[in-house]
């Protein structure tokens, strides 16, 4: 399970966007986070992702609490969690070819003997042609780039998904490719999921359930 107990977090002390909140994801659950702009979901998803440490509360990854945040995480901790945000073009190294970027977590967690294979695995899962993986983010559209994106999170096979408004930028067809991919990965793993939205109907046929946080 992943727990999130009594969260204050945000970039100000004295400003905090999220008080005292409280979540979980079970394991093999879909859960949404649903807020309209500024409510601080996406600071809520980094915190629940090990990537934004909060002021107050605590984060509980199967049972063990979180002991670090960002690259002082444990290994084991920060790779049981996939991340993937709204903006790819944010998240991604402009000057890697998507080969390379699908490939990161890999080569980081010592694993670049597979690298190769799993890239071309990957790519197939999230629908992306051998020809797209030689090119760098600016000659791809966005779409094809969030491909990308979900590839990289899928990469180390995390527990968890964290999908911060991972659709809010792309068309409808594109919004329901990825999400079967995501569907598909947690069929066949186990694992559970937090999809933060502000798209009230894409939440409610995707998850089992819908936290909302207030403005």
């Amino acid at each position: 399970m992943l727990e999130l107990s009594r969260i204050t977090a945000g970039y100000d002390r004295r400003a905090p966007v999220v008080r005292d909140v409280s979540l979980t994801v079970g394991d093999g659950e879909a859960v949404g986070l649903l807020g309209p702009s500024g409510c601080g979901k996406s600071t809520l998803a980094r915190v629940a992702a090990l990537l934004h440490r909060p002021d107050a509360g605590t984060v509980v990854i199967d049972g063990t609490p979180a002991r670090g945040w960002r690259h002082r995480a444990p290994r084991e901790q920060r790779t049981a969690i996939g991340v993937v945000f709204q903006q790819p073009r944010l998240s991604a190294d402009p000057r890697l070819r998507l080969a390379d970027l699908v490939a990161e977590p890999l080569r980081a967690t010592g694993r670049k003997a597979e690298a190769a294979e799993s890239v071309r695995d990957l790519a197939r899962t999230v629908g992306l042609s051998p020809d797209l993986l030689a090119r760098r983010p600016h000659e791809v559209s966005d779409g094809q780039l969030q491909r990308a994106c979900l590839a990289r999170a899928l990469s180390l096979r995390p527990r968890w998904l964290v999908c911060d408004e991972m659709t809010a930028m792309l068309d409808a067809s594109t919004t329901a490719a990825l999400v079967g991919v995501v569907e598909r990965y947690r069929e066949e793993t186990g694992a559970g999921l937090l999809s933060v939205s502000h798209d009230r109907t894409l939440l409610g046929r995707w998850c089992d359930r819908v936290v909302e946080l207030p403005q």
